[in-house]
């Protein structure tokens, strides 16, 4: 009884401090939540994660910059992951990892006026190529980078 007591409380807590924000304009109900493409996110193979996400006639792009990703990742536990697309009217940048179990890392998606850069961390069970799914003005492009990831930071 004492349990549901701390779940009644904690939950009332999170509502309360919820209500705070949205009362001050800094939260609105609906847009702090993000959709998941179940679907995309399942997809064992790039192939298979381009069609989860709608992506057809995919054309390579020279017009994305990989920033500060290395090509070489020490520790495939935590690779950073950056991607700034240089092509107008950029909707959304998916990250798909090839040699991954399931290929769709990260997707994000940019409101009209935003700057399409995106920073994360990935996980790699392997050295791979790592995909840049670009949307732009209703067609997809992609960009390709090869990371190895080593043992101990040997470089092998």
């Amino acid at each position: 009884m004492d349990m549901k007591r701390r779940q009644v409380i904690r939950t009332g807590g999170a509502m309360a401090i919820f209500g705070l924000f949205a009362a001050a304009g800094l939260a609105r109900p609906g847009t702090a939540f993000a959709e998941r493409n179940a679907a995309a996110f399942a997809a064992k193979s790039v192939q298979d994660a381009f069609k989860a996400v709608g992506a057809s006639g995919v054309v390579q792009t020279t017009q994305v910059n990989w920033g500060s990703t290395p090509t070489i990742a020490e520790n495939g536990a935590v690779v950073p992951v950056t991607v700034t697309s240089n092509i107008p009217k950029t909707e959304s940048i998916a990250i798909l990892i090839e040699k991954n179990p399931n290929s769709l890392a990260a997707q994000f998606e940019f409101p009209q006026g935003t700057d399409p850069t995106v920073t994360t961390r990935v996980k790699m069970g392997e050295s791979s190529n790592v995909h840049a799914l670009v949307k732009a003005d209703g067609k997809y492009y992609v960009s390709t980078q090869e990371i190895k990831v080593t043992l101990g930071g040997c470089g092998g």
